[in-house]
Formats: C-alpha cells, sequence, structure tokens
C-alpha cells in the first residue's frame, strides 16, 4: 500500500527523474498536466524506473482503485486510502471541490 510518504520518499531517491512534456492531442493545458499526472502515478507507485510496461501497469493497478479521466476529479484514488487531485497552478488562491457532482458513479464505487 502507498502513501504521501512514501511518494515523498520515491522523489528523494530519485531527484534526477523529469517530468515528460508530452504533445499528443490538441489541448495543450491537457498536454502539460498529463506528464505532471504519469509522474505522481509512477511517484505513488514506485514505478519511476520500471521499464517493463506490463509490469508497471500491474503495479499501478495494485497500487490505485481508481485511475481517472480527464473531464472528472479525481485523478487517482489509492486502495483504501486517500483521493489525489493532481493539478499544476500559480495561483495562491486556488481550491478544488473534491465532493464536486463531476465525481463519477464508476470513481464512487470503485471500492465497492
Amino acid at each position: 500500500m502507498s502513501n504521501i510518504i512514501k511518494a515523498f520518499i520515491n522523489i528523494v531517491n530519485n531527484y534526477e527523474t523529469n517530468v515528460q512534456t508530452l504533445t499528443q492531442g490538441n489541448n495543450r493545458a491537457n498536454n502539460m498536466g498529463e506528464g505532471l499526472e504519469n509522474y505522481i502515478k509512477d511517484v505513488f507507485a514506485n514505478t519511476l524506473n520500471e521499464e517493463n510496461s506490463a509490469t508497471k501497469l500491474e503495479t499501478l493497478s495494485e497500487t490505485f482503485s481508481y485511475q481517472g479521466n480527464k473531464n472528472n476529479p479525481p485523478d487517482l484514488i489509492l486502495k483504501n486510502s486517500d483521493a489525489i487531485e493532481i493539478k499544476k497552478i500559480e495561483s495562491k488562491n486556488s481550491a478544488i471541490a473534491l465532493n464536486s457532482p463531476m465525481i463519477t458513479t464508476a470513481c464512487r464505487a470503485c471500492e465497492d
């Protein structure tokens, strides 16, 4: 099981890892956020250095009970733990409502 402390340890132990710049699709904002989202997934799942894609997908599946979509919060839910919404923000006064009606039924039922 993963948690925020383990994620921080992975960041410290892999400080030379860069966030990928993705250019798939035509939405620049989504492209900017997708690289960060992939990095955060890898940090929580401890797959930053995993090169085998099948092993990586299996580990991600074991770590997260929900791996969201681009249009609805949250981005991730750790199994039996916290929901994570990944945002690149530049303003100090940003707030994200995770109890919004935008949360999907699949997300609400991911651990049932």
